[in-house]
């Protein structure tokens, strides 16, 4: 029996392409560098902020990540002042969340988010109190794919790894769900192709969030 759901953030829960695009290509342009586009942030994201804008940074110019030490904690800061930028649920997301928790099933969020702004997108766009758990990435939480952030979910809720159903759109979340031992959902509204979750062994795949209640039986 199913007893919580853990959702990946970025790409699961919400559209946030923008909000990380907008601090990473402030960065770009501060070191000169030209910005990228909203879309290539799909294979940006993902692993992290400091993936993210390494990522865009070779991109960009600077293969080599000369600019990346200097570069990161302003991204941070950037984030930080504005999270929400252009974030938004995807369709049907707010009423599949409800209808777990109709159901009586916890629902949890486990994000290479820093801590602070994956709680606060949370609370802002979901509200405060739908959510059992919201862990994001700190110095005591490494990213994913490490299972920590789950498994500390898991102890927190009192639940089994068997009752557990983790849902993700990218490779780093079908191998985070395997490595806390728990059942991987890939989801195809995200980052990343169904293809990519496929190849990296998801347990179940669901194309609209409408299908996420019928999985819980």
């Amino acid at each position: 029996m199913i007893k919580i759901c853990i959702f990946d953030l970025d790409g699961t829960l919400c559209r946030t392409q923008e909000s990380i695009a907008r601090p990473v290509n402030m960065v770009l342009r501060r070191f000169g560098l030209p910005e990228q586009p909203v879309e290539a942030f799909n294979y940006y994201a993902g692993d992290g902020l400091k993936n993210a804008l390494k990522r865009a940074l070779a991109d960009a110019g600077d293969q080599d990540g000369r600019y990346l030490d200097a570069g990161l904690p302003l991204c941070r800061a950037w984030l930080d002042q504005d999270p929400l930028y252009h974030v938004e649920p995807y369709e049907h997301m707010v009423d599949a969340l409800h209808a777990l928790k109709e159901k009586g099933v916890k629902i949890a969020v486990c994000s290479n988010k820093p801590h602070t702004s994956a709680v606060n997108v949370i609370r802002t766009v979901f509200g405060a109190g739908l959510f059992d758990e919201v862990i994001g990435q700190s110095e005591r939480i490494p990213i994913k794919p490490d299972p920590a952030g789950t498994l500390e979910i898991l102890s927190r809720c009192g639940m089994k790894k068997k009752e557990c159903l983790y849902f993700g759109d990218t490779n780093t979340d079908m191998i985070t769900a395997h490595n806390a031992g728990v059942t991987a959902v890939g989801v195809t509204w995200g980052f990343r192709p169904r293809a990519e979750l496929t190849e990296y062994g998801a347990d179940i795949i669901i194309d609209d969030p409408a299908e996420i209640p019928e999985l819980v039986i």
